[in-house]
């Protein structure tokens, strides 16, 4: 298997560029992609709207079929708490969504974080089954518990969903914490955790010797030009969550262009859970890049044989085949992930196709009940647009 090493190589067949063309180039039913704009565009507008504004982005092979923005990247003053309600910004305070309006990734973070790992694996330096104290013996509790590469990047570590690492003092008490933390589950049973991808960043940043921020950089966003993409800050990024005690775990106010997570903040953004921000246009080329086996243009960052372990069952980093925000492209294949703010975006391999929704739905307060059908929605009217080329 060849090694790549995020740059452009020589002598290697060239996948296709992103580019723009209609649906029906794209081998896709322009009137479901307009029930999906229109969607879209409900769903941003009104009083209480699922998001403040939208961004979907579909493309089929290199064709980008559709690139819309709906709603605003930034709405809302604050949440008042006392009646329960937003506080509208004046009309000519607002900022309108744009197909060019990065977001807060949230957990989207962790597909990234996922593909550094796997480039490490293809290289030889890191082991899939290895066990993580072979790279971090200091962490003691994965040691004595023999955590894996693999279970880290799988949720089948044990390890429970989070730490309240955004209350320690300092750096240090920080790592402590990570250091201690034991499995509280069986390893080897699912449980989705940010606890995985933050020691899988430990590993990583250990191994190489360069932080995380520099491994995505350097091995997949800048050989992709995706110039969009990167840790924060990011001031023009749409607005996300007036976040306050009680419902939020930090008094911050109200955030924009700041990493939302709090754990992600309090260890200065750059995090292997939590941290990027993107635009559309940027993850439409990131799926494309996957769905061409680890190529764009002359850029590769994975060997197609990579690929498939990322996305083979039960997938590295990725969730597979997951109804409730794939829709109907799940069943095949498909993989993909959400993110708290509103983030997400689905590929199908089987149909070489891809929907990538990004929207401020925690603007300016978390939802008490997270709704991911607008999501669902948008995945199943891709499917149904499918046509045969």
């Amino acid at each position: 298997m060849e090694r790549t090493d995020g740059r452009e190589g020589r002598g290697r067949l060239s996948a296709p560029r992103l580019r723009h063309g209609t649906p029906e180039r794209a081998g896709l039913d322009a009137g479901e992609l307009r029930h999906l704009v229109r969607a879209v565009h409900a769903r941003t507008s009104g009083e209480r709207p699922w998001a403040a504004g939208a961004v979907v982005v579909v493309g089929r092979g290199p064709v980008l079929a559709v690139q819309e923005a709906a709603g605003w990247a930034v709405r809302y003053a604050a949440y008042d708490e006392e009646t329960d309600t937003p506080v509208e910004l004046p009309p000519e305070q607002r900022v309108p969504m744009t197909v060019h309006t990065p977001f807060d990734l949230a957990s989207l973070t962790k597909l990234f974080t996922s593909v550094a790992a796997v480039q490490q694996i293809e290289r030889g330096t890191l082991g899939i089954d290895a066990r993580v104290g072979a790279y971090l013996p200091d962490f003691t509790a994965a040691v004595r518990h023999g955590i894996t590469v693999r279970q880290l990047l799988t949720h089948t570590s044990g390890l429970r969903p989070e730490l309240p690492l955004y209350g320690c003092a300092d750096d240090a008490e920080r790592l402590a914490l990570l250091r201690a933390e034991q499995p509280i589950g069986v390893p080897g049973t699912y449980c989705y955790s940010d606890l995985n991808m933050l020691l899988l960043q430990h590993v990583l940043e250990r191994l190489t010797r360069r932080r995380l921020d520099t491994l995505v950089r350097d091995g997949i966003t800048r050989p992709l030009g995706m110039t969009a993409t990167a840790f924060g800050p990011c001031p023009d990024a749409a607005a996300t969550e007036d976040q306050r005690r009680p419902w939020a775990k930090a008094d911050r106010g109200m955030l924009r262009g700041e990493v939302h997570d709090e754990n992600a903040w309090a260890l200065g953004g750059v995090a292997g859970h939590a941290g990027l921000f993107s635009t559309g246009r940027d993850l439409a080329v990131f799926c494309r890049t996957l769905l061409a086996g680890g190529s764009h243009g002359p850029a590769r960052i994975l060997g197609p044989d990579f690929v498939d372990l990322l996305l083979t069952p039960p997938g590295l980093g990725f969730a597979l085949d997951q109804p409730w925000f794939m829709g109907e492209l799940s069943g095949r294949g498909a993989a993909g992930h959400t993110g708290f703010t509103g983030t997400s975006l689905t590929l199908d391999r089987a149909t070489d196709t891809y929907v990538v929704l990004l929207a401020n739905t925690v603007h300016p307060r978390r939802p008490r009940s997270p709704d991911s059908r607008p999501r669902a929605e948008a995945a199943t009217r891709v499917a149904r647009a499918v046509r045969e080329i």
